[in-house]
């Protein structure tokens, strides 16, 4: 099989959506001037929130410290603008419930004062280790969505030996160009830091699959690839889910990760461009990961286009950048497929933000449900190779063990049954309720299992207490006689020796 072959056939998986990429991905790349007033989550990575560091009316300079990582998995939050520090409480999560989560707002002095960092010449000189660290300290975590710490990914794949780094460039949701842009507009960070991951994780190559709608942003990066043979460039095609680890491994290599293995197990670790181009900026310059290119589109949007913007801007901000020629009748937090509904534009860009959508009526019309017709076309364009129709008539009788049995877990919530369904069906939410409901029944058992676990350990403290009790009575009791009897016997000795007086 040739090499053509290989990259560019068609995979029987997925679906093609219109992509509605362009103008967007075509107007050159903005940068929004800094907002009066920035709000950072604390968690906005994979693992445990980070720990605040900064008190109410610090002042704190771009950059700084504002929150450390706590536990294993976990990174820290850096101040994206110099200030003060005006409020350490709840900000609305980007999330369909509205709930808040805790952030630290810093008020913009516009001075844009940088702390002291500590820029490294030649990255290949230091170790993997402190390269980890240093990507660690910075905060960089996975910018493609799924914001998994970067640097614990690092030491995974040189425990795990990794030969092959994979630099995701795919970026199929429809609408979303900010990865196309930076490969543009930023090709040699994003080669400058695959190199850098290499070292970090001992990689020997490293495959960039970019899907072939990208022709500009390929041809930046094999320009900026080319003193490099070691770094290859791999168009593959524009297919959806084609940014998913697992459908670009397979394609880039022929290997197939496990269900229920990770890809470094399979001698792969895969990082997505932006990415690359934050551990660049971390390592070469030493500047934590503060700022990100986000894609603002959708038909609600007058001037759609990728914006260079700190993070904790405010979604209405960016709006307000790009302007709004209509009400939107939906907002969306990444792309349409996989994306998470906005309930208002007061929610703050966060790390993992690469997208953020403004729907008109139009866009955001939610088509009428029809019943299952059993066609299998969601069979078909499932990338993970499950049965939808199967699993969601589980769902839909409360059978959710019996579709734990069709690998319910496998699901990537791609969205591909859904689009390709005749009927309408909202089958990604259907199993997004099932894992939610399983998820909520497992921490219940935990719990349970917790309260079982502690009430056994009371009884058999209890039981204890009450043979120790027991046992100490008797004691008390049996030295009580004991000290009875030699009463009696000294007393009883007394009278045996006693003489009577003489007269």
């Amino acid at each position: 099989m040739g090499f053509i072959d290989r990259f560019f056939k068609e995979p029987r998986w997925g679906v093609h959506p219109d992509d509605n990429k362009r103008p967007a991905a075509d107007v050159p790349l903005r940068v929004l001037p800094p907002p009066a007033r920035v709000y950072m989550p604390l968690h906005q990575h994979v693992g445990g929130a980070a720990r605040p560091v900064v008190l109410v009316g610090q002042k704190v300079l771009k950059g700084q410290l504002l929150a450390a990582a706590q536990g294993n998995i976990s990174a820290p939050i850096h101040a994206p603008v110099s200030g003060i520090v005006s409020a350490i409480g709840e900000v609305t999560a980007p999330h369909p419930s509205g709930l808040g989560f805790a952030a630290i707002t810093v008020d913009n002095d516009f001075a844009d004062n940088w702390i002291a960092t500590d820029p490294v010449a030649d990255p290949f000189a230091l170790a993997p280790e402190e390269i980890a660290r240093r990507t660690g300290l910075a905060g960089v975590v996975g910018l493609g969505g799924a914001t998994f710490p970067a640097a614990v990914k690092f030491a995974l794949g040189k425990r795990l030996a990794v030969t092959t780094l994979i630099v995701n460039g795919g970026e199929c949701e429809p609408y979303l160009s900010s990865d196309d842009r930076i490969m543009r507009d930023h090709a040699a960070q994003v080669v400058d830091g695959a190199r850098i991951v290499m070292h970090a994780i001992g990689a020997k190559e490293a495959l960039v699959g970019i899907e072939d709608n990208k022709p500009e942003a390929i041809a930046a990066m094999r320009v900026a690839a080319a003193p490099y043979p070691e770094v290859k460039i791999r168009p593959v095609p524009a297919h959806y889910p084609m940014g998913s680890d697992k459908q670009l491994i397979q394609t880039l290599t022929g290997k197939e990760v496990p269900a229920d293995a990770r890809a470094a197990e399979v001698g792969v670790l895969v990082h997505n461009v932006s990415t690359c181009a934050a551990v660049h900026k971390a390592i070469r310059l030493g500047q934590p990961l503060v700022e990100r290119i986000v894609t603002i589109n959708g038909g609600a949007v007058a001037d759609p286009g990728n914006i260079f913007a700190p993070l904790g801007t405010l979604v209405e901000d960016l709006l307000a950048f790009c302007e709004l020629k209509e009400k939107p009748a939906r907002l969306i937090l990444g792309g349409p497929m996989m994306g998470t509904p906005l309930l208002h534009g007061k929610i703050p860009l966060v790390k993992g933000a690469s997208g953020i959508l403004a729907f008109n009526a139009h866009e955001a019309r939610v088509p009428e449900v029809g019943p299952c017709i059993r066609c299998g076309n969601c069979t078909r364009a499932c990338p993970m190779g499950l049965l939808p129709l199967e699993m969601a008539a589980r769902i839909r009788a409360g059978q959710l063990d019996d579709a734990v049995d069709f690998y319910l877990s496998d699901c990537i919530s791609c969205g591909c049954c859904a689009y390709v369904c005749p009927s309408h069906i909202p089958l990604v939410q259907y199993f997004s309720h099932a894992k939610g409901e399983l998820a909520a029944r497992e921490r219940a058992k935990l719990r349970s299992e917790a309260a079982r676990r502690l009430i056994e350990a009371r009884a058999v403290r209890l039981e204890r207490e009450a043979k120790e009790k027991s046992a100490l009575a008797a004691r008390r009791k049996a030295e009580r006689a004991a000290a009875k009897a030699k009463a009696a016997a000294e007393q009883a000795q007394g009278e045996m020796v006693w003489t009577p007086p003489t007269r």
